[in-house]
């Protein structure tokens, strides 16, 4: 069995936009939702800034029981909520064991860890939460996105650093094309802006040191000097076509490729050659059964660190040779800052919309032209033009390449 998959509604969580249309809306005006770190005191290190997500209030989303929930679970639940009321799709005993949840996290609670570690060294083991391992462990998010939309088919979480919400949608896609669900709420969540989160990255010297907000999360800019950390969710409900039409479903976008490979060179540094980007490209472009020219744009992974950007620009010339000069690309991490896990859904959601709504997304700060990175990234603010083909790119810790190829519907 082989059958189209739609995207028929999204619920996000994000830096700029607690709503999927705020979000959107702040997508197309080039907002930066970076800013000074509020969630942690700064005073003693040098990473200052960070993507946070604003104004969140789990009690007024009707997050039942948020207190026992770690605030990456409660960016899942929220964006899942919101995911199926725009949907209009309805869990019903006849559909509920194939209605699935595919949500994962890059990290899981470490504010959490770090909250109840304190306590142990402060108070004793007898003030430990008996809520600690609840909250912590990657698969409470869909856990409790299952048990919050009342959905009994496939619960699973993917764990691939960076490429997590990639992975979790592209897992997503094959489990309704293939036949083995019907529906599938997928994607990915992050909460890692505290003291571990933040001094473990810049202990490794990957997150960016500037101060100026506008001057941190530069991809492709010849100053790039780290990423900036972000945190929120982003959910999408994929649903196969044929169901989907029978309701009357507001369809969103298609997904028509998905491709995975692993760099087996380094924890860290990705491959300079390019060649497991290049690869996972390939696949999701083979799986449709398009050609290279066909694509229009590129959402990038383009952390604003020195080696990915250049690694991946590699890795999008040897794939598409001359037609490379023609691509719009774009990273949109010079808005959310790096969300980790999440990233890849709330990148996929800015595919999803740029296919629908008719536009391409800038790289917004970018000022100094690199040698190395020597093409199309969209620097002059957001265009308005129909695609018809886009790639997004996620890439991740552990030499993970993950990308997936929606088309417009």
């Amino acid at each position: 069995m082989s059958r189209r998959v739609v995207i028929t509604g999204v619920g996000v969580i994000s830096p700029i936009g607690n709503n999927v249309n705020e979000f959107i809306s702040n997508i197309k005006a080039g907002k930066n939702g970076i800013d000074e770190i509020t969630l942690m005191d700064t005073s003693s290190i040098k990473t200052k800034l960070a993507a946070e997500v604003k104004d969140f209030d789990p009690k007024a989303l009707g997050i039942e029981g948020y207190k026992k929930k770690d605030r990456f679970t409660q960016f899942a639940i929220a964006a899942a909520k919101e995911a199926i009321k725009n949907s209009g799709y309805t869990i019903t005993d006849e559909n509920k064991f194939r209605t699935g949840v595919v949500v994962g996290s890059g990290i899981g609670g470490l504010p959490t860890i770090q909250e109840e570690y304190n306590k142990l060294l402060n108070r004793g083991p007898r003030r430990i939460s008996s809520h600690f391992i609840p909250k912590v462990i990657v698969n409470m998010a869909s856990g409790n996105v299952s048990i919050e939309l009342g959905t009994r088919g496939v619960c699973v979480s993917d764990v691939t650093a960076c490429a997590t919400g990639t992975d979790a949608i592209g897992h997503a896609f094959r489990l309704v094309k293939d036949g083995y669900q019907d529906a599938i709420f997928a994607g990915g969540c992050e909460a890692t802006i505290c003291d571990l989160g933040i001094i473990g990255f810049e202990a490794m010297n990957a997150t960016s040191f500037s101060t100026d907000k506008n001057r941190a999360s530069i991809p492709f800019d010849k100053e790039r000097n780290g990423f900036v950390m972000g945190e929120g969710a982003a959910i999408l409900l994929l649903e196969d076509l044929e169901s989907a039409q029978k309701r009357g479903a507001n369809i969103i976008c298609e997904i028509v490729g998905f491709g995975q490979t692993s760099d087996a060179y380094h924890i860290t540094a990705p491959n300079p050659d390019g060649e497991g980007a290049m690869y996972a490209m390939k696949a999701a472009i083979d799986e449709a059964n398009i050609d290279t020219s066909d694509v229009d744009y590129i959402n990038a992974h383009g952390t604003s660190t020195p080696l990915n950007d250049e690694a991946e620009t590699t890795a999008i010339k040897k794939l598409f040779g001359d037609y490379a000069k023609q691509l719009q690309i774009s990273s949109t991490k010079s808005m959310t800052g790096h969300m980790l896990g999440a990233t890849g859904a709330i990148e996929a959601t800015v595919c999803a919309y740029a296919l629908k709504d008719e536009f391409i997304p800038a790289t917004i700060n970018y000022k100094v032209a690199d040698e190395n990175c020597d093409l199309d990234y969209v620097t002059d603010g957001t265009r308005n033009q129909k695609i018809n083909f886009a790639l997004s790119n996620s890439l991740g810790f552990g030499g993970h390449n993950s990308c997936l190829l929606f088309k417009k519907y």
